[in-house]
């Protein structure tokens, strides 16, 4: 069975939202990435993780207008025992593949689709 890891926010204030979250819910960070195509701070309650996004350009997603203003949902994630058997799964019920995130042979590695109705979300193996 798949396993929900991870939701992705889209915030306007890295810092200030994960403190925000820190403060408020007592979730712990956990860690930070800056990509090309943006940055990210991850907080876990210990068992899901919440992902601060904030996007730096276009590249690797489709929101509608300047992605770097984006606020709100963004996409949330799955950990999964078979990468390609997962994605058989999504494409035959109508998922379509997105973009891959990441290198599958190091760690934060995630495979984006896009359901029937156009919403994003991601497997991986390592949640």
């Amino acid at each position: 069975m798949a396993q929900l890891r991870h939701f992705a926010v889209c915030v306007g204030d890295l810092e200030k939202s994960a403190k925000f979250y820190e403060s408020v819910f007592d979730l712990k960070r956990v860690g930070r990435e800056d990509i090309e195509i943006g940055s990210a701070i991850y907080l876990s309650d210990g068992v899901i993780n919440l992902a601060l996004l904030n996007f730096s350009g276009s590249k690797g997603n489709d929101i509608k207008g300047d992605p770097t203003k984006a606020i709100g949902a963004n996409h949330f994630g799955f950990q999964v025992d078979d990468l390609a058997d997962t994605q058989k799964s999504i494409e035959a019920a109508g998922g379509k593949f997105f973009f891959d995130l990441g290198d599958e042979r190091h760690g934060n590695f995630e495979r984006k689709f896009k359901d029937p109705d156009g919403v994003v979300f991601d497997i991986s193996q390592n949640g």
